[in-house]
């Protein structure tokens, strides 16, 4: 296609058009990851805890485990850092010319997306399983932002497994077009090599045929019967 190049970004050096970049879809699926990063995190951080009167400690919404709150704040801090690099890396993109970066840049945002899809659905079965188990908390505090935050880490599996799910498409176009341009330079490998100089196809034409009678002989219908 015309103006693509390695891994199914422009070529090198072209003009960059914001809203055409603003209109890729791993660009929109890597802001839906970053705005869902910061629900979770945010929703935990302001009202995942409450203070136990009993105790006087601060104690986790989540029937009292702590550990499922750092977990949901930790994989949303690190999705939402993440997403932002990605995002750069997106325009950064376009400027790599060489295919070997771009082929890393593809696979680490590969296996990065498909990991963290997978840390998400941990979260997601983690919280939801904790929160099941806990009791209701006075006056309903937190109840809607913990709730929210269990919502939207079900969501982020499934957008973490798009940029994935790209990010394969990515790389197979790049592989597929790399195997194609070794064929065709295999393919246009002559196959024959014309003959030397002087070789038997410059001989085949003669200036008169072999073996003709000249003005001195005598050809095939110039016999004559002898005289006794």
């Amino acid at each position: 296609m015309e103006g693509v190049g390695a891994y199914g970004g422009g070529k090198a050096g072209g003009a960059f058009d914001p809203i055409s970049f603003a209109q890729r879809p791993q660009v929109i699926l890597r802001a839906v990851c970053w705005l869902f990063s910061i629900v979770v995190f945010g929703c935990i951080s302001s009202q995942g805890w409450f203070v136990n009167k009993k105790s006087g400690k601060e104690e986790c919404l989540y029937n009292g485990d702590g550990n499922a709150c750092n977990y949901g704040v930790g994989i949303s801090v690190i999705a939402f850092l993440a997403s932002m690099g990605f995002l750069a890396g997106e325009y950064l993109f376009e400027q790599m010319s060489s295919v070997k970066t771009r082929k890393h840049y593809v696979l680490g945002d590969l296996s990065f997306s498909a990991f963290w899809s997978f840390l998400y659905f941990v979260g997601f079965w983690y919280l939801a399983s904790q929160w099941g188990k806990s009791t209701s908390p006075e006056n309903g505090y937190g109840v809607n932002n913990v709730q929210a935050a269990i919502a939207f880490s079900f969501f982020s599996i499934f957008s973490w497994a798009g940029c994935a799910f790209f990010a394969f498409q990515r790389f197979r176009q790049g592989s597929d077009a790399a195997f194609a341009t070794n064929y065709e330079a295999e393919t246009s490998i002559p196959t024959s090599y014309p003959s030397y100089p002087g070789g038997p196809e410059t001989d085949q034409h003669y200036q008169e045929p072999p073996f003709s009678a000249g003005p001195n002989q005598r050809g095939p219908t110039d016999f004559q019967a002898p005289a006794y």
